[in-house]
């Protein structure tokens, strides 16, 4: 009799367990809104699926009649334009704290211990100061994205660069590399791929940042529009935008993987 533990499912059977939890779910929400809507067709909490249909029709296809803009799409651009930038300027910065802490012994001494405790230090207990410093437009809600991400991408890049053999630098300075050199020819190529991965393993963070920041001081967004309704109990509208920024995580993600086995296949050969 096979173990449990041998067994390995056929690439169909991987799809449909993996398919299973979602269903079910759907199925138990089906029930229990039918269940509510029976007993109070007012009922809030828990919307069916034709009611968040049409709210959602609403938003995504009519445009407003205060400002005549399509708030789904406004949302979700402002949101997007929010996170990539922040996750862009904090890739940016935790790699090359990353690298230089890394590779540079004397840069690590100093750096080094700094970035730990920043890392320790809860972003979101920085929002009223960025606030503050920054006003409530776009830099504050991009500044808490920075620092909540950049100090983990740093720290990450600086664990991948030590890990990298040291005999690859030994024989470049054998054959006269600079320093220069050897972080470009050498550390940065093999740090890219990571670098994609710890941006990828930082989304969900980013994620987290840019809706506090929207839902305490914003006038659209993603993030915004959730917290603006929940005082109406609008949940036909909340549980459809969660769904919608799950959806875009995911994309996001999917898409970084794509990424980063086009432009680095030589790194997947090397790590099979």
């Amino acid at each position: 009799m096979k173990r449990l533990i041998n067994l390995t499912p056929t690439k169909t059977t991987r799809w449909l367990l993996g398919i299973l939890p979602f269903a079910l779910i759907i199925l138990v929400y089906i029930f229990a809104s039918d269940a509510r809507l029976a007993e109070n067709a007012s009922d809030k909490l828990l919307p069916s699926f034709g009611q968040m249909g049409e709210t959602i029709h609403t938003y995504v296809l009519e445009p407003s009649k205060r400002t005549g803009e399509y708030l789904f799409w406004v949302d979700t651009y402002s949101s997007l334009k929010r996170l990539f930038l922040g996750i862009a300027i904090a890739a940016l910065i935790g790699f090359t704290f990353g690298l230089l802490t890394g590779a540079i012994p004397t840069f690590y001494a100093p750096v080094a211990p700094l970035l730990t405790v920043i890392s320790l230090v809860p972003p979101m207990a920085l929002l009223p100061i960025l606030f503050i410093v920054f006003g409530l437009d776009e830099l504050s809600k991009v500044a808490l994205i920075v620092i909540g991400v950049a100090p983990f991408i740093a720290r990450d890049m600086q664990r991948c660069t030590q890990e990298i053999p040291h005999e690859q630098i030994v024989k470049a300075q054998t054959l006269g590399a600079s320093t220069w050199q050897i972080l470009v020819r050498i550390l940065i190529p093999q740090l890219l791929p990571r670098l994609i991965h710890a941006v990828r393993l930082s989304l969900g963070a980013g994620w987290l940042f840019l809706i506090a920041a929207e839902a305490i001081a914003s006038t659209d967004g993603l993030g915004y529009r959730i917290f603006l309704v929940r005082r109406y109990m609008s949940m036909d509208v909340i549980l459809p935008y969660v769904a919608w920024i799950t959806l875009l995580a995911f994309v996001l993600d999917w898409l970084l993987i794509k990424t980063s086995h086009k432009c680095f296949s030589w790194h997947y050969q090397k790590t099979q």
